[in-house]
């Protein structure tokens, strides 16, 4: 069975979320490090590293996972904020690398104007730079598959292969998938033949082997909306279906699934309980055939 998750707020320090993932039967955990809408965090303090470490090792989540701040923009074309960004970027690094990480995920960025080919070279450039100044690190960068709002890339599987094709420390990049942004983007997930098809696309053109971790979200906007807008798993446009072939398919029974959904609904319910409840009743009422590849 696949690793469910969700993430997990460090309110009162990192050490929260391990806590607070642990009490709800959670198998791998996502979390910030530092306050996202922030550049710089503030240091940890001198014993925290070592508790988080030690908290995670008495617990059984795997591939604790780390996002990177939603102001980083390593494809813009803007070079004092390319500096700002590929700075925050090594911070983040580090941040995660010190408390024993497995991976970190991050959109590519954005080109504002300048066009996909110089925002792809961008990200390469500054991808190479951190991977240089970050040298041994155990952690490895997730790209984020992305709804491709505006001029955000990472909405097609060739943007993330021409990154990935271009470093030069390929072995330290995976890839994150997002069910929310492939089906935003234009890649349909609804039925079994969709689902191979989009899948098959994917192993195509990037390489099943690189795709290391999920996001599991449902969607408030239809298909190929080019919208990012996370839905509880079942109430938005995806459906329950895509979720039920995902987590019985055979390629991903070792891989963590991660959360991103809002903690509660309209009326105050936990939502995070009642979703993970969803996806493991999934595994046990496959209806559908695993697609093969």
């Amino acid at each position: 069975m696949p690793l469910f998750g969700a993430h997990m707020s460090i309110a009162g320090g990192a050490c929260r979320a391990l806590e607070a993932a642990t009490l709800l039967g959670m198998e791998t955990v996502q979390l910030f490090t530092k306050n996202n809408n922030q550049w710089a965090g503030k240091p940890f303090s001198p014993d925290e590293p070592a508790e988080f470490r030690r908290l995670l090792r008495k617990s059984k989540l795997k591939f604790a996972t780390s996002h990177t701040s939603y102001l980083i923009n390593l494809a813009s074309p803007d070079p004092v904020l390319w500096r700002k960004s590929v700075e925050a970027f090594v911070n983040e690094m580090n941040r995660a690398e010190v408390l024993g990480l497995t991976y970190l995920v991050t959109h590519p960025g954005a080109h504002v104007g300048a066009g996909e080919e110089t925002g792809l070279a961008n990200v390469v450039r500054a991808l190479d730079e951190i991977h240089e100044r970050c040298p041994d690190y155990r952690l490895k960068v997730l790209l984020e598959l992305t709804a491709g709002q505006g001029s955000c890339l990472g909405h097609r599987f060739e943007h993330l292969a021409i990154i990935i094709n271009h470093i030069r420390e390929k072995k330290r990049l995976g890839v994150c998938l997002d069910t929310c942004h492939v089906f935003a983007a234009g890649y349909p997930l609804s039925t079994e033949a969709e689902y191979q098809a989009t899948f098959n696309e994917f192993d195509r053109v990037i390489g099943l082997k690189r795709l290391k971790l999920f996001h599991l979200n449902d969607s408030k906007k239809p298909f190929g909306s080019r919208v990012d807008r996370h839905e509880h798993l079942g109430k938005g446009f995806l459906g329950i279906e895509p979720f039920r072939m995902l987590v019985n398919d055979p390629h991903f029974q070792k891989s963590p699934m991660i959360l991103e959904t809002a903690k509660e609904d309209e009326d105050g319910i936990q939502m995070d309980p009642v979703n993970l409840a969803v996806l493991r009743g999934l595994t046990t009422t496959n209806t559908s055939p695993s697609p093969t590849r």
